[in-house]
């Protein structure tokens, strides 16, 4: 998601110290919280090993799904002129972990805040690249599900990859685009409500689908 405050203006991509350690806090916890769901080893439902494997999916799938929505947001508020940077909220993301212990996950890592003078419509891009971005992740991932009908090993381990990375994504891209609170569909309703309509419909459709018909994820 993506926050808006004030001041203007610089277009250099730069990372600050605490910028990337926020990153890869989050990056972690997220990868972590959606293995304990996926693969619950300490419930006695699951193995260490099992668990282990989960861990190393959700690093490819959760977390450069999460680490690329927000560098998105920053990407396009830099080249609208606005001063952005990455802040992991670590409330959210001990709730996160306490919460994927129990059984349920609730992740809100942070967001990218970013400031400057900026228009309705600018702000509305900022806040439409993170979604679309995990659309087409999305997309990126599906190619790993022809996997699902050779056995072996290898070949399950792309496609558990294939259907954590298409269905991570499209639930990214669904949830951050509820117009609500801090989601990043709020700002681009204000903007254009055709844009809306176009990524918050699909978005929603696709991740229902896989979420109710398919269970990808």
């Amino acid at each position: 998601m993506s926050h808006r405050t004030t001041h203007a203006q610089e277009h250099e991509l730069t990372f600050s110290d605490r910028e990337l350690r926020d990153l890869a806090v989050a990056w972690v916890a997220l990868s972590v919280a959606f293995a304990l769901v996926r693969a619950p080893f300490h419930r006695g439902l699951a193995s260490f090993e099992m668990f282990t494997i989960s861990v190393g999916i959700s690093f490819l799938t959760v977390g450069v799904g999460f680490l690329l929505h927000e560098l998105a947001h920053k990407v396009v508020a830099i080249e609208h002129g606005q001063i952005a940077e990455f802040r992991a909220d670590y409330q959210m993301l001990f709730l996160a972990l306490v919460g994927a212990v129990a059984g349920f996950l609730f992740a809100a890592p942070g967001a990218v805040y970013h400031r400057g003078q900026i228009t309705t419509r600018e702000n509305g891009l900022i806040a439409v690249a993170g979604p679309v971005t995990n659309l087409l992740l999305a997309a990126l991932f599906v190619p790993l599900l022809m996997f699902a009908a050779t056995p072996g090993f290898l070949p399950s381990l792309l496609t558990a990859i294939g259907q954590m990375g298409v269905g991570i994504n499209l639930f990214l891209a669904a949830f951050n685009m509820i117009p609500f609170g801090p989601l990043d569909g709020k700002s681009v309703l204000a903007w254009h409500k055709g844009v809306f309509a176009m990524v918050f419909v699909p978005s929603v459709v696709l991740a229902g689908y896989v979420l109710f018909f398919v269970g990808l994820f």
